[in-house]
Formats: structure tokens, sequence, C-alpha cells
């Protein structure tokens, strides 16, 4: 069987099936199947705090975890850390100057972008509930960050070393970090060791791999090997009834069309007016990173430890937020390698090749 070549032609695939899958296995949970539940009591398993029987729960007993549970159903935060720290380690200082101011600037751009449209929304609606279903913490969520992956793949086709270069700070929008610090300038207040937390692993990971080139290379896979596993962890606490609602739907999509056309844009005008012919590596980060679906737990999450006046809003939107964030990721997956064709296309008939480093750089 073909699965990772399978998963490899599906954007964004090691993300979203695995969550797709987890969240179809909570889904037949919380249906309470009461042949499922039969059989599932007839090999010995324990109800789950609900008085029912579950899947993704069995072999646990009364206030003890079993191993199927923490890995496939409550070890999210968990591996999610260990990822951040093993996205860390492949962040390393030794970067060009050109390849570091392009990449600081695509980042700047897409942060101030994202997160200015992110606080217009919530002025203009409910910022947990607004157009469309679209809460501020999936607009900024999901358009401050990129697809590092995607860039990779069409700058190292259409765009010079430079751009490719640039994906080491790209790499930064990953997480949670940046919609904390977004949140926080929108007036949400986190104590700063929630800040330090949050970034903690990353900064060990970073530590590690630039003290040690072994242990970069011996964490560099964690970058893919644990995505799948906290996706599935990710999608076991979804249910799929959620994507049957059209807002939510729709405003995935929604979102995921404004983050190519808006911080695309944004990119792309500030790479002319800092000089830049080429602008290839601006649609080419015009995308929703996989990854950033857990960023509502992790927000919610964080918000709960901090004692947030708005903890319990935050929890009762992440279903949907991770919905539409991954509606979003699937939506720029298929845009901007479209909008990077174009444009390579509008620039080669004003004589720009993209793929050719200027002389000066």
């Amino acid at each position: 069987m073909k699965i990772k070549a399978t998963l490899e032609r599906i954007p964004g695939g090691f993300m979203l099936v695995p969550l797709l899958f987890g969240a179809a296995l909570n889904t037949l949970d919380q249906a309470h199947v009461p042949v499922i539940e039969s059989a599932l009591r007839a090999l010995g398993g324990s109800p789950a705090a609900s008085g029912h029987y579950e899947f993704l729960r069995l072999g646990a007993v009364p206030n003890v975890a079993s191993f199927t549970e923490s890995l496939f159903k409550t070890g999210a935060a968990t591996l999610i850390a260990l990822f951040l720290l093993c996205v860390g380690s492949q962040m390393t200082v030794k970067l060009g100057a050109r390849a570091l101011g392009k990449g600081a600037l695509l980042t700047g751009v897409k942060f101030a972008t994202g997160a200015a449209v992110g606080l217009a929304l919530g002025k203009m609606s409910d910022p947990f509930a607004g157009f469309l279903g679209l809460s501020t913490l999936a607009v900024v969520a999901a358009m401050t960050s990129g697809n590092g992956g995607l860039f990779a793949a069409l700058t190292g086709q259409y765009g010079n070393r430079s751009d490719v270069g640039a994906l080491s700070v790209l790499s930064l929008n990953n997480g949670p970090f940046f919609t904390l610090i977004a949140l926080g300038l929108m007036g949400e207040r986190f104590p700063i060791v929630v800040f330090l937390a949050v970034l903690l692993p990353l900064a060990v990971g970073m530590v590690l791999g630039n003290l040690d080139e072994d242990m970069r290379k011996f964490l560099q896979p964690g970058e893919k090997l644990l995505v799948p596993f906290f996706a599935f962890a990710l999608g076991a606490g979804m249910n799929l009834a959620i994507f049957l609602q059209w807002h939510l739907l729709l405003g995935g999509v929604a979102l995921g069309v404004a983050t190519v056309l808006i911080t695309g844009g944004a990119m792309w005008l500030a790479l002319g007016v800092c000089g830049f012919r080429s602008r290839i590596a601006a649609f080419s980060e015009a995308s929703v990173a996989g990854n950033e679906a857990f960023t509502p737990a992790a927000i919610a999450a964080v918000a709960a430890a901090s004692g947030s006046p708005n903890a319990a809003a935050y929890k009762e939107i992440t279903a949907a937020a991770t919905a539409q964030i991954s509606i979003a990721v699937i939506t720029t997956a298929l845009l901007c390698p479209l909008a990077v064709m174009l444009l390579d296309r509008w620039q080669r008939a004003r004589g720009i090749d993209g793929r050719i480093e200027p002389e000066n750089a």
C-alpha cells in the first residue's frame, strides 16, 4: 500500500487526513451507538465520565488514562510541544543577509496584515462569532501563518536562492506564539510567563540545533513525524457534525481566499517597495499552515491557565475555529500554486525571471 505517497499528494495530507480520522472516530463515539457500546463493554472497557463507552478511551480504568487515551485522545498538547522543539532545532542563525531580510519582511508584513484584519473584524462584529462565524482567533491564527512546505516547493520551482532561504525566518510564524502576541495587542491580557511557556520549547530546540549540528540532524525528523500524531489527537476532540454547519464551511473557504488575496497582496506590495523585482515569494507565503489547526486549542488552554475572563469563550469556539482553519488550509493549498503560476507568467512577460538571483545580491 502507498499510504505515505497518497498522503503526500493531498494538500496538507499529513495534517488533515489524521485529523479527519480522529474526528470521525470521535464522532462515532459521541453518537453512542448501542451495538458499539455493548461490544466495548463486553471487552471489559471502562466508561468515560459521561457514562458511555468510547473507542478512544479503550482500556482506561477510573481516574487512570490508558496508553491509547494518552496518545490518541489527550496527548495533543505534549506532542505539539515536542513538535515545536523539533521545529526550533532547525532554525539556524547562519542566514544570508538577503534571505534574512526577505524573510523578516515577509514575516512582519504577514503578521501585521493578519492582526489588522482580525482586529478590524473584531471591532465590526462579535470577536467570537463574527461574519460567517469567523472569530478573531481563527482569522489571526490563519492569516499570520504560512505553509512552510508549500513555500519551499513553490520558491524551489519558481523562485531564487534568497526566496528559498527566507523560509528559515518564515518558519517562526508556525504555532500559537504570534497569535498570542496579536491577541495581546488587541487587549487580551496574558501574563508574560504565558508567552515564555509557549516559546520555551521552541527556544530549547533553537539552542540545541545551533550548538550541535548532530542534534539538529537528530531532531529534524520530528518536524514531520509528530504532525499526524498530534493531528489525530486534535481531531479526537472534534465532532464532524460541525462541518455540516454551512456558515462554518463558507467561513473557512472565505478565510482561505482572504488569506491569499489580502496577505499575498500586502507582501507583494512590500517586496516591490523594498526594490525586489521578482516577488514570487509573496504569494508562495500567502497560505495557511496546516499546523495552525492546533492553535485554537492551545490558546484556549493558555486562556484557562492564565485566568482570562474570556477563557470559556475561547473553549467554546475551539472546535469551530479548528474546522474553519482546516478548511482554509485546503483552500490556500489549492489557490497559492495557481497564484504563483499566474504571477510567474506576468513577471516573465515583463522580462523578469524569478529563478535568477540578482547579481548585486
